[in-house]
């Protein structure tokens, strides 16, 4: 990844954005991506290293093995498993995970990048927790992405839903997303996602653990996970929990809210689609800012985070706002990776 960003970056300054060189390079090395990271992916060991992904393992192996159990929770994502295990093995289960996990991105990236379609994909692939969530938190991503594959038929309202409907039943967190979707479609106002994100912060520091307590007390269906993950300790000694109020989650949360308001406010962005796009991620995100301070609060802010790459890359590749546009997204996409990087390194 850090070797496709520095050719990126290189070409950026070297050829200009709306090039045939250009696109024929996007497309090469987009393409490239794409399989490699299906096969990194899907190809990696069963492994408690995985996190999540370990007890998968045992309970795909254990379903295969002829164990009858009651699914009482994220129902696609269990019935997903149990009929699979029927017809392969884990190994190529979790290789069919990895490609609903990645393809959505790729198709999303197609339709709204265009023929530039790359430079989104990277964002994606690049994004942070989207390794985490592709490898441990396996129902959340696949729910995510089916979310993303769901605002591909932003104009076929139907099969829009339904698939909404469909990642919800893959993880039932996915509820945030969705109310967020509804919520910034009816008040279609960006001053209001504004002022909404902007408010949670002081509402956060001031109300502290109360937030945790009161969403901790609604649940999330009958899925008492959610509860815990808001009002208890990491029970588990889970190492891919983090907990606390993260400031440099903030920050990073931030890029996509600024991306919004210069896109919307400065440039004058009036693109309907890209404007619901910015008001789910505000309000999404605005949840987690509440209960940042919850253990695991990483997987709720990745309900929000999940959708930075479309909202910081849309209007780069869908609009001329800058004399050197290429060179602009080439700045973008490293800053953007840099810091996801060295956040990742941070832990």
């Amino acid at each position: 990844m850090m070797i496709l960003m520095l050719i990126t970056l290189f070409r950026a300054y070297q050829f200009e954005f709306f090039d045939e060189t250009t696109i024929t390079f996007s497309k090469g090395i987009g393409f490239f991506l794409v399989f490699y990271i299906i096969f990194y992916l899907g190809t990696r060991p069963i492994s408690y290293v995985f996190g999540d992904m370990g007890t998968y393992g045992k309970y795909y192996n254990r379903y295969a093995a002829g164990e009858t159990f009651v699914v009482k929770k994220d129902y696609l994502f269990n019935y997903f498993m149990i009929y699979s295990s029927k017809i392969m093995d884990a190994r190529w289960f979790f290789f069919l995970c990895s490609l609903i996990y990645i393809l959505p991105c790729f198709l999303f990236s197609k339709k709204y990048g265009g023929s530039y379609w790359y430079y989104v994909f990277f964002i994606f692939v690049g994004s942070y927790m989207f390794w985490p969530f592709g490898t441990n938190g396996i129902r959340n991503g696949l729910g995510t992405s089916i979310f993303i594959f769901a605002l591909c038929f932003y104009d076929r309202k139907i099969a829009m839903y339904a698939l909404m409907g469909l990642a919800f039943g893959m993880h039932n967190s996915l509820v945030i997303p969705i109310v967020a979707f509804f919520i910034s479609g009816i008040y279609k106002n960006p001053k209001v996602y504004l002022y909404i994100w902007l408010a949670a912060i002081p509402l956060s520091l001031i109300g502290g653990s109360f937030w945790e307590s009161l969403f901790g007390g609604l649940g999330f269906g009958d899925d008492t996970r959610a509860a815990d993950y808001l009002t208890k300790g990491n029970v588990n000694n889970d190492s891919f929990a983090y907990s606390g109020f993260r400031w440099d989650f903030l920050f990073y949360s931030s890029f996509a809210v600024f991306a919004g308001w210069y896109f919307i406010f400065k440039k004058n962005i009036t693109d309907q689609f890209y404007i619901h796009l910015w008001g789910i991620y505000m309000i999404a995100n605005a949840f987690w800012v509440l209960i940042i301070r919850a253990n695991f609060s990483n997987r709720f802010a990745y309900l929000s985070w999940f959708l930075m790459a479309p909202v910081i890359a849309y209007p780069l590749l869908r609009y001329k706002l800058f004399p050197n546009q290429y060179r602009v997204v080439g700045v973008v996409l490293t800053v953007y990776y840099l810091f996801t990087y060295f956040m990742f390194i941070k832990g």
